[in-house]
């Protein structure tokens, strides 16, 4: 045994991936690649959907404004105990009317400005802002028929799409009417 050789087979080590190998990494990323589409929707829509009521916040708290700067109107009791405003219509016969025949106190207006006058005025800018931030609005702003501290709520809804995590009906993405609500004090 000195001088031989141990003349043995000599198997070669495999190299490389077999093709069954890559087709199963190519799945795995795959799947990883579809999960990441769908997280980015996902994060895309809430976005959409924070955008939206961070609009509702901004426009419920520009109308508690205004009703800040009327209190003659809104804090005296002499707004309607429920006014809803459903795309353009105001449901107050009053204001709508005051709205669409004001002519808002203008400068060269004759007629003194009075706070049902500036608080229609108020409103109809109010709801034309409104139908041109969020999607289908509609509000309802309700006050106390109480004594002072008269108390307000401005409540607004809207529709928006819904992107769904776990998949999407074969009628498409869902719609859901989320709610905003401000309590207010004039």
């Amino acid at each position: 045994m000195n001088g031989q050789r141990h003349r043995g087979k000599v198997h070669a080590q495999p190299r490389g991936f077999s093709l069954v190998e890559v087709m199963v990494a190519l799945i795995v990323i795959s799947v990883g690649l579809l999960g990441i589409a769908k997280m980015h929707a996902a994060a895309y829509s809430s976005g959409g959907t924070a955008s939206m009521r961070s609009l509702a916040a901004i426009e419920a708290a520009s109308l508690a404004s205004m009703m800040r700067a009327n209190r003659a109107y809104w804090a005296n009791g002499l707004a309607p105990a429920v006014i809803t405003i459903n795309g353009t219509a105001v449901s107050d016969a009053t204001l709508a009317a005051t709205a669409t025949t004001a002519n808002y106190c203008t400068p060269s207006g004759s007629a003194p400005c009075g706070p049902a006058t500036l608080a229609a005025y108020d409103l109809h800018r109010w709801v034309a802002a409104l139908n041109a931030m969020l999607p289908s609005p509609s509000a309802n702003i309700s006050c106390a028929a109480v004594a002072p501290p008269i108390s307000c709520t401005i409540r607004i809804d809207w529709l928006e799409k819904i992107v769904s995590i776990n998949g999407q009906g074969a009628t498409g993405p869902a719609m859901q009417a989320p709610t905003y609500t401000l309590y207010v004090e004039p």
